[in-house]
């Protein structure tokens, strides 16, 4: 609750014309938002680009925030359609790509950075990046932020059993590749 009223004073001064109070509000949420863009864009350069869009974005939309909402989800909810955008552009990219070339390059993963390196390990990366995209946005929201089904369903915009059905999909997904990881599994128990 403290938290939040600080995201709100930082927002009130922001929307009065203080520049420092925009750069507070971004230094308490790059962390979190850079970590999500890395973990779900295939193509490691465009990270940058998508968090800067995403903070482009919610300058612009600061206005229209609702103080009733917790912030957190709401900041993660535009980056989730900054990422949409950036994968719709890209898709329409590789399909033109494809079209002229008649093949498309793949995007080579890099899970070397320190960020990955201290939550997970590189078997488990490798799994989660395995999953469909749908599955594994689920997955890094609630496993990698441990935000509440409930947190996800209101960033993503989709129902709570609609979250749920996908975590126990993700689940099962990793289950059956032989992938027994205690930290992710444990934490879900009887899915």
């Amino acid at each position: 609750m403290e938290e939040q009223m600080e995201y709100n004073e930082l927002i009130d001064r922001t929307l009065s014309g203080n520049s420092q109070a925009y750069a507070e509000l971004y230094d308490k949420t790059i962390q979190d938002v850079f970590k999500n863009v890395y973990f779900l864009l295939d193509d490691k350069d465009d990270v940058d680009d998508v968090v800067q869009d995403t903070y482009i974005q919610v300058y612009s939309s600061l206005c229209k925030y609702d103080r009733d909402r917790p912030f957190k989800p709401w900041i993660m909810g535009i980056m989730m359609r900054q990422i949409r955008t950036y994968r719709r552009k890209r898709w329409m990219h590789f399909r033109n790509v494809k079209k002229a070339e008649g093949y498309a390059q793949k995007a080579e993963h890099d899970f070397s950075n320190d960020i990955v390196d201290r939550h997970f390990n590189d078997k488990l990366l490798d799994s989660v990046d395995n999953l469909p995209y749908k599955l594994k946005q689920v997955v890094i929201l609630h496993y990698l932020n441990e935000y509440s089904q409930e947190e996800v369903a209101s960033t993503l915009g989709i129902p709570l059993g609609t979250v749920k059905s996908r975590i126990h999909a993700a689940l099962k997904k990793l289950r059956q590749k032989g992938q027994h990881y205690g930290d992710i599994l444990s934490k879900v128990g009887n899915v």
